[in-house]
């Protein structure tokens, strides 16, 4: 089975990670596209923990998802309890999986920039390849040829920039601005009944 992995916070998933995940998709001819919301994400400074917005997070994703037959939720980081490193994730993938290729990791440019940063960097280059989608507005690929020659290897999916983030879509929803634009109708309902990102 050719399996890729798209994990993130997804603090709401929004439609640019759907469009990412649908180019991949049928781009790179993967038998299945795996999200994995992260529980407790490592990387994100200055992150509150919510256990209850945690669980949001992951219903909106499974709400968005259910027009996808190719692409699957995970909870293998909720079922840890703690901080999600993405090495201990493709590890136990592997493992409980019957993967047969190496695994593609969808990743943004923004955090591809300090990947050498993340636990098991130099381990965790071994047991992927990376798929790069552009969140940058000036994106320049030169900055990644030192990532690449010490082995970090990665195919660009070259696809436009879409200027869209979760943070985007929950500022709006603090100010009372319309959001139907940038995340499926079943999530804008979602966020509406429980009265998230509000405060």
């Amino acid at each position: 089975m050719r399996l890729c992995v798209y994990q993130g916070t997804f603090n709401p998933i929004h439609n640019a990670h759907l469009e990412v995940a649908q180019f991949v998709y049928e781009n790179f001819n993967f038998d299945k596209l795996l999200f994995i919301p992260a529980f407790i994400p490592p990387h994100k400074h200055n992150y509150k923990f919510d256990g209850e917005l945690a669980q949001h997070r992951y219903n909106m994703l499974n709400l968005a998802l259910e027009d996808y037959p190719a692409f699957d939720l995970s909870d293998i980081e909720y079922r840890r309890n703690e901080p999600s490193y993405t090495y201990y994730t493709i590890q136990e993938i592997y493992y409980s999986m019957p993967i047969k290729e190496k695994i593609s990791f969808i990743i943004g440019t923004d955090a591809f920039r300090n990947i050498d940063s993340w636990h098991q960097a130099y381990e965790l280059k071994n047991m992927v390849d990376f798929i790069l989608f552009v969140r940058d507005d000036n994106f320049d690929e030169t900055e990644f040829l030192e990532l690449k020659e010490n082995g970090f290897n990665y195919q660009l999916a070259k696809m436009p920039y879409h200027n869209i983030s979760s943070s985007e879509v929950r500022k709006r929803v603090k100010e009372g601005r319309k959001i139907h634009k940038l995340v499926p109708h079943e999530v804008a309902n979602y966020i509406k009944e429980y009265g998230l990102y509000k405060d």
